[in-house]
């Protein structure tokens, strides 16, 4: 079998990997030209994969490439595009809709497309059907054509690309098949779908489920503050009890590429289609995108019970990236944080050990080199990302003199104070 993966990020490359480690015959095709020449010579730009593992890839005959010439030889193409939202806040399609056009112009008789880029329910069938099917091509007999959503979690130890179960959707049942053998070359467990809608909206549901309860938590972490409760405590004690109960943990915002970007593709589907909001995505994403807010704001009160103005102070963030212990900064909630600090005044610098040039709007942030350096250099910090080497320095944190706001509910100290 020869596949070739379209779109080469956090989503295609370990596609790839799985595939041709399976046996199948992957080429890779991402219109970034630094992308495909690092991959050709070994080099990985993906947190989980090291240079190793791209050259063991390489090794069993994976190419990379900018030609979608390549797709003519294909017998299945599978599109890992990005899916962002537009200044709107609006779904952004012209990835997706540039690569169905590429399959369109170079398939042949007898290809299996499937989607996995994240996306509206409808997108399937009513955008790449009538791009792949202006060639000539009828579905479910010259082409197939399905969807089946992404489940990638970056730094994820436990579940990877196998043993996480893959849901396809196919426009016709033939559709579905073939997409469903290629999976089963190389994934435990493949969850059929009724059809791609069905597909679609599974994956928006899982994300919005997520967007919901982490708004939840976090709101009810602004109102135990105001009431003197430790929501720490409270979740902690919440989560003891063994069924219907399941954890979320407030933090300054949500990001990545799921959380703040996929329930407003479902919540922008509604609106067209029903001609009506989705209440509680509007609200999550209302009360999310208010935590850096908030955040910043504590941060203003904890310098002013140190008798501190945060207007003119150094504010050091402790991570910069969306989660911990990776280097994707995608939509991540530091950026807007940054952003109210400035706002008030604040001049912001960063400790991350993934990450060594950062900026806002433009502008670059000072890196400090370490957590000792910070805190002997800032007037104050907030501990954004709990990374593992942030925990090996708990100890100095602990016992810093310099005013901390922990975002993580990781970590004490008698000048540290808890979201």
């Amino acid at each position: 079998m020869k596949a070739v993966i379209v779109g080469l990020g956090y989503v295609g490359l370990p596609l790839a990997i799985a595939a041709a480690e399976a046996g199948v015959q992957v080429t890779g095709l991402d219109k970034n030209e630094e992308i495909v020449s690092g991959l050709t010579v070994g080099r990985s730009h993906i947190d989980d994969f090291t240079d190793a593992d791209i050259a063991s890839l390489v090794a069993t005959g994976f190419t990379a490439t900018t030609d979608s010439a390549v797709i003519a030889e294909a017998d299945i193409v599978v599109i890992c595009v990005p899916t962002p939202l537009n200044r709107a806040g609006e779904p952004d399609l012209a990835a997706v809709m540039a690569a169905s056009r590429d399959i369109a112009a170079n398939a042949s008789a007898g290809l299996t497309v499937v989607l996995e880029s994240t996306t509206y329910p409808g997108t399937t069938e009513e955008v790449l059907q009538p791009i792949l099917e202006e060639r000539g091509f009828t579905i479910g007999s010259d082409l197939f054509l399905a969807f089946s959503p992404e489940r990638i979690d970056p730094g994820n130890p436990t579940f990877g690309i196998t043993n996480t179960p893959k849901i396809v959707g196919g426009v016709t049942k033939a559709c579905g098949d073939k997409a469903a053998a290629f999976y089963e070359r190389f994934i435990d467990t493949v969850v059929r779908a009724k059809g791609t809608r069905e597909a679609e909206t599974a994956k928006l549901l899982e994300n919005t489920y997520r967007h919901i309860n982490i708004a939840l938590v976090n709101e009810m972490a602004q109102l135990c503050h105001a009431m003197g409760i430790d929501i720490w405590d409270v979740v902690d004690l919440a989560k003891t009890k063994p069924f219907g109960f399941q954890s979320f943990r407030p933090s300054a915002g949500v990001g990545g590429h799921c959380i703040p970007i996929d329930p407003n593709y479902l919540a922008f589907k509604v609106r067209a289609e029903l001609s009506r909001p989705f209440q509680f995505i509007e609200l999550a994403e209302e009360v999310n995108s208010g935590m850096p807010g908030y955040v910043a704001q504590r941060m203003a009160a904890l310098l002013q019970a140190h008798h501190s103005n945060i207007s003119g102070s150094t504010v050091t963030l402790l991570g910069v990236t969306y989660k911990p212990n990776i280097s994707d900064k995608r939509e991540s909630p530091a950026v807007p944080l940054a952003e109210k600090l400035i706002e008030l005044g604040a001049t912001v610098k960063y400790v991350d050990p993934f990450v060594d040039d950062w900026s806002i709007n433009g502008s670059p942030i000072e890196r400090f080199a370490s957590v000792q350096d910070a805190l002997a250099e800032s007037h104050a910090a907030i501990i954004v990302q709990a990374h593992s080497d942030f925990v090996a320095a708990a100890d100095v944190l602990a016992s810093s003199r310099t005013p901390l706001l922990d975002a993580t509910g990781r970590f004490t100290g008698e000048h540290l104070e808890r979201l």
